[in-house]
């Protein structure tokens, strides 16, 4: 398990100068100053904005079979190349945009995650069109409540990103199996999975 220090200076106790305050992460967060800020800032963090839990589901198909570290690393050129994941511009690329992102070396170049992608955006758009909040359907599988796990024990997928998994795929969603959508589930705060131990876990 990884600590950081509660703030950038030392703080000296009277029993013991030399003893700071720490606060202990998730372990998976180790050892990756990167993974740490996201861990800190985001992971877990109830998100509510419709557009930003469809780039989140994005994202995370993309780092099927992947470490999300990789993923996270490039997200800034994920975004550039997806038009800062609106889903709006997205739903209106074509064989040209595929093949342009094809060629882009700072993302994951995988031809059916790509179009799983622009597809992901049309359905997000024609969600919209009928009325329907994509935040609203996200939420609606735990009645807009924050599932907390024990925190002891870790788990690749649940009865919930099962269900939800379902509902995807039959709505056209792609790259969106029970073990993506759970680990969505973690990333947007659906699912709140820190660690027992973990400062983030209040």
């Amino acid at each position: 398990m990884a600590i950081v220090p509660e703030s950038g200076r030392a703080r000296v106790g009277s029993a013991d100068k030399k003893r700071q305050r720490v606060r202990q992460r998730c372990s998976w967060a180790d050892g990756d100053p990167l993974m740490a800020d996201y861990h800190d800032r985001e992971w877990g963090v109830a998100q509510r904005d419709g557009r930003m839990l469809w780039e989140m589901l994005m994202l995370e198909g993309f780092q099927a079979g992947l470490s999300w570290s990789i993923v996270l690393r490039k997200r800034e050129a994920f975004r550039t190349a997806f038009a800062g994941f609106d889903p709006a511009k997205v739903a209106r690329f074509g064989a040209r945009d595929v093949q342009r992102l094809m060629q882009d070396a700072g993302i994951i170049r995988a031809r059916a995650k790509i179009e799983a992608t622009i597809r992901g955006a049309q359905l997000y758009c024609e969600m919209e069109r009928r009325g329907e909040s994509f935040s609203e359907l996200c939420w609606s599988f735990t009645g807009g409540k924050i599932v907390r796990g024990n925190g002891r024990t870790r788990v690749v997928s649940s009865p919930l990103s099962e269900r939800i998994s379902k509902e995807l795929k039959r709505r056209g969603f792609k790259f969106v199996g029970a073990t993506i959508v759970y680990a969505w589930l973690q990333a947007v705060g659906i699912v709140n999975d820190h660690s027992s131990a973990c400062f983030r876990r209040q």
